[in-house]
């Protein structure tokens, strides 16, 4: 299986204001270096009145990693390189970082610009919601009236989802659970209605993407 890394779950977007110039980090999930790529060329374009847009991302995570970072018109090292280092020691895959800068009239030096496109990029991170790819198991289960109450409250247990409820004569219910986790809930299914009842797998996710906090967190139980 491939290794798991927690991921950004949305687009977040922070500002520092360092000697009246101000730099504003948008971090977002980047798959490919294509996506990457796209969402450098639309803060570009979004703050084309901007000093600088100055760009890092990580595609993939670990050994399977690609970086990039660029500074941007800034002295070489100043701005790119602060960001990218950020990025590489958040422990987080799949991510672009762009900083942009508005000049406010007063020289940092080069020491100061490490230090500003650093703590841009530590301040959207710090706010930056995380998730992972997950792989999951979307089932199917035809249920009696009389357990399901019980049953949902044992999806909830598994950590599982519902993802939809189809009534009539039975109740039809999709589900969706973590791989490491559906077993434990076809058992514990098993056990509370006598063995009369299993669910079956209809679709395998290698890869959905899940805040951190619901699946994910259970899986490391």
């Amino acid at each position: 299986m491939a290794k798991r890394y927690p991921i950004p779950a949305a687009e977040a977007r922070a500002e520092i204001e360092v000697k009246n110039s101000r730099f504003v980090a948008t971090a977002v999930p980047a798959f490919t270096v294509e996506e990457a790529k796209a969402f450098i060329a639309r803060i570009k374009a979004e703050c084309s009145d901007a000093t600088h847009n100055v760009p890092a991302f990580l595609v993939g995570f670990g050994n399977s990693v690609t970086a990039h970072c660029n500074d941007d018109g800034e002295p070489s090292g100043t701005a790119g390189r602060p960001i990218l280092a950020v990025l590489q020691g958040s422990g987080l895959g799949d991510i672009a970082v762009v900083v942009t800068r508005y000049y406010g009239g007063t020289k940092l030096g080069t020491g100061g610009l490490v230090r500003a496109y650093g703590d841009a990029a530590k301040a959207v991170l710090d706010i930056l919601p995380r998730a992972e790819k997950v792989p999951t198991h979307t089932t199917m289960l035809a249920l009696p009236y009389s357990l399901l109450e019980q049953v949902r409250l044992l999806v909830g247990e598994w950590n599982g989802r519902i993802l939809d409820e189809q009534f009539a004569a039975d109740i039809t219910m999709t589900m969706q659970f973590t791989v490491a986790r559906f077993p434990g809930f076809q058992e514990a299914l098993r056990e509370l209605s006598h063995g009369s009842l299993a669910a079956e797998v209809v679709e395998t996710n290698e890869a959905t993407i899940m805040p951190l906090g619901s699946f994910a967190a259970a899986e490391n139980d």
